[in-house]
């Protein structure tokens, strides 16, 4: 599986798409020439998915701090896609759910500035006696709309799995 994901065309399209992403965000905050990939392509196994993870790292400019790099950063291009702008206007549009927590930062600030973020994907909230979650997949020109499903339904059957192991739904629902 790990082969099949490292070599399919689509995926590493999106991964790189959103790699370069990742460079830009932070090349908007760093200083000149520190943006440097300390991790490139590497399959990352959870326990109902597998991710292409490169690793991107810069040094702040003067004059900006962690809240710059934040607002850069975010919203991630891992949940927007690419032009980000264009993309959050296009989520705006077509999208029927509002987003709320799902791929929004949950983290803290510390008193030294520091700051520790990630994105709210794979989380459950709930509401008047009701838990929601979101889930979706990255879509390109490769995309097949039947394998983008199935991704949605990896990524949320952990989740799934969570709440019937709880009690909290029947052990035959699906997801």
């Amino acid at each position: 599986l790990e082969e099949n994901l490292i070599n399919d065309p689509k995926e590493l399209a999106e991964h790189i798409m959103l790699f370069d992403l990742g460079r830009n965000d932070l090349g908007r905050v760093c200083e000149y020439g520190s943006v440097k990939v300390t991790e490139s392509m590497r399959i990352q196994r959870y326990s109902h998915v597998m991710h292409i993870v490169s690793k991107v790292e810069g040094k702040i400019a003067k004059g900006k701090d962690s809240i710059d790099a934040l607002m850069s950063c975010f919203p991630a291009g891992t949940v927007t896609g690419a032009p980000k702008i264009r993309a959050i206007q296009l989520i705006d549009k077509y999208e029927s759910d509002v987003r709320n927590v799902y791929a929004g930062a949950v983290g803290y600030f510390d008193f030294s500035g520091n700051l520790d973020m990630c994105i709210a994907i794979r989380t459950l909230f709930a509401k008047k006696n009701t838990i929601y979650w979101q889930a979706g997949a990255g879509i390109v020109a490769d995309s097949r709309p039947e394998l983008e499903a199935k991704e949605i339904k990896n990524k949320s059957a952990a989740l799934v799995n969570a709440l019937k192991y709880a009690g909290i739904i029947d052990e035959n629902s699906s997801n």
